[in-house]
């Protein structure tokens, strides 16, 4: 790029950056000011975090065509603003400490969950609820979708088999048996039940000895949506095992996958979440990462 050009483009940019600060400031003050306060817990691409800072555009040695090629135009920074507004949001709800939420916090949380995903997610359906709504999420291992699955012949391809082969394969069954009898009439929704799965602590949902059956049938294959309110991310996951145990200390647990994703894999491997049944009669939500609604 011509010297002249490239002058052109940065004070081009660094005056659209300054607008663009201003508005930024001006529209979100509050929400900016608290994600400047925990900044270092929230990743954001160099380019939206200029952005959202206000930090003067001085980078000798990055060249401004680079950061914005990698930031795909405007596109990056509104994924990234609606994640920021997200975390400040759920941050005025939540208590300090990974405590049970309540009643009200919970539907404070509803609320927002149906204002950036467009879905409804309750921690209380029809009655039936779990011991708690916000806790902490462990890994687990992965899960035998059908008699004789073993970790040679779980993983569709080789990229997905150098991801998640450490983790290994659970001995047992989870708490519904078998996600199907035989390989052969595996569905993609089959695969993703697995893939996805949580372990929540049934045994734990208020009445649920009284109520054995019924909430054993109401828990089974349940879906849920996932949020890690530090980074923002969330996933539509099922109910696919039981556990953790009490003295564990933690009050959920997630596939290799759904810890991956949710990033609460960095070597605690544990680590706080939402977690709100999701309310889809009509099966039309689909499994894996939720995005935000436009």
């Amino acid at each position: 790029m011509p010297s002249n050009q490239y002058h052109h483009l940065r004070e081009k940019w660094t005056k659209r950056h300054i607008s663009l600060t201003e508005r930024l400031w001006a529209k979100h003050k509050d929400a900016l000011s608290w994600l400047r306060e925990k900044s270092a817990h929230v990743a954001l691409g160099s380019l939206s975090g200029l952005i959202l800072f206000g930090f003067p555009m001085k980078q000798p040695n990055i060249p401004l065509p680079n950061l914005l090629a990698n930031a795909n135009s405007s596109e990056q920074a509104v994924t990234i603003d609606k994640k920021v507004f997200l975390i400040s949001d759920l941050s005025k709800i939540l208590p300090e400490s990974v405590d049970p939420l309540t009643p009200d916090q919970e539907k404070q949380a509803s609320d927002v969950f149906e204002r950036y995903f467009g879905i409804k997610a309750v921690a209380d359906m029809d009655g039936r609820r779990l011991n708690r709504s916000y806790g902490l999420i462990g890994a687990e291992q992965h899960l035998m979708r059908y008699p004789g699955d073993t970790m040679e012949t779980h993983f569709a391809t080789p990229e997905e088999s150098v991801k998640y082969y450490s983790s290994g394969m659970a001995p047992g069954r989870g708490a519904w048996g078998y996600f199907v009898q035989h390989p052969g009439p595996m569905t993609q929704e089959d695969i993703d039940r697995e893939k996805y799965y949580i372990a929540v602590q049934t045994f734990l949902a208020p009445d649920y000895h009284e109520k054995f059956t019924q909430y054993r049938d109401f828990f089974k294959f349940r879906k849920m949506l996932l949020v890690n309110p530090q980074n923002g991310k969330a996933m539509v996951a099922v109910i696919g095992d039981v556990g953790p145990a009490e003295w564990t200390g933690k009050h959920l647990g997630g596939s290799p996958e759904v810890m991956k994703y949710l990033e609460r894999v960095d070597g605690k491997a544990k680590g706080p979440v939402l977690y709100f049944f999701l309310d889809d009669p009509d099966n039309k939500i689909p499994l894996g990462p939720m995005e935000m609604k436009e």
